[in-house]
């Protein structure tokens, strides 16, 4: 029966089936109003974003990425490694699918729910359009770069998803690798490598860094540089999920 389904319908199929899983299951329910409420935590009293008398969303977009840093790896930890724990990932490959196709339907669904965790912030902006008169466009970029830093970070917990059947170790190793990504373009770390490096080396160094290309949707400016670091990213790590779950296949 599936064989005569055009190859989109049937990654549409896997889409919809694995986005449904996320609202079916009370854990999405829960992860939302983890990531809704620490970010609020962090801007507001952390940031103390009203203090700033500036109508805008500079702190919140400063804070997000290290809410993502803790949070998105919880979501992408069960990407594969649910999978291979029940052994579902044996009737999942027996349909008429590519593991290419497969590992890009569930991407999909777990970036587009990680976008409607975004939409959940939606009364950060509206405040500071009843208190002030912000940048729209600044606003909107400033989600856009948000957008592509989560499908980042749940590539790159997709694949440390596909090496193991433990969500635990997945959580871990993904946690370690975007942390590391996000602190190499930190403005901290990038002060501590100036005292044993030249600056040149270190804003090379820094570039590679997820916080660097972010900041430039932050202030407002899109960048094709940008976009395609995110997007080389994503498609490195969608490809490495689907050479080790090819191994896997084979064994």
């Amino acid at each position: 029966m599936f064989n005569n389904l055009p190859r989109c319908t049937l990654i549409k199929a896997i889409l919809k089936r694995e986005l449904a899983s996320y609202f079916y299951s009370p854990i999405a329910y829960v992860f939302v109003s983890i990531f809704v409420l620490a970010l609020a935590a962090t801007t507001i009293f952390i940031g103390r974003m009203f203090d700033t008398n500036q109508a805008n969303l500079d702190v919140m977009f400063a804070f997000l990425p290290w809410v993502l840093l803790f949070l998105v790896p919880a979501v992408g930890m069960q990407l594969w490694s649910d999978e291979q724990s029940t052994g579902s990932i044996e009737l999942l490959l027996t349909f008429p699918v590519t593991i290419t196709e497969a590992v890009i339907a569930k991407f999909l669904a777990g970036w587009i729910f990680l976008c409607l965790s975004l939409v959940a912030t939606i009364f950060f902006p509206i405040t500071v359009f009843i208190l002030g008169s912000p940048d729209l466009g600044k606003i909107l970029l400033g989600y856009l770069g948000s957008i592509f830093l989560a499908g980042t970070y749940l590539a790159i917990s997709g694949f440390t998803s596909a090496m193991t059947s433990k969500q635990v170790i997945s959580f871990v190793f993904s946690f370690i690798i975007c942390f590391f990504l996000t602190i190499i373009g930190w403005g901290i770390f990038s002060d501590l490598l100036n005292q044993f490096l030249p600056v040149a080396v270190t804003d090379f160094i820094s570039s590679f860094g997820v916080i660097a290309q972010f900041d430039n949707f932050k202030r407002g400016i899109l960048e094709i540089k940008a976009i395609s670091y995110y997007s080389v990213l994503i498609a490195g790590c969608l490809a490495l999920t689907v050479r080790i779950l090819e191994e896997k296949r084979l064994k």
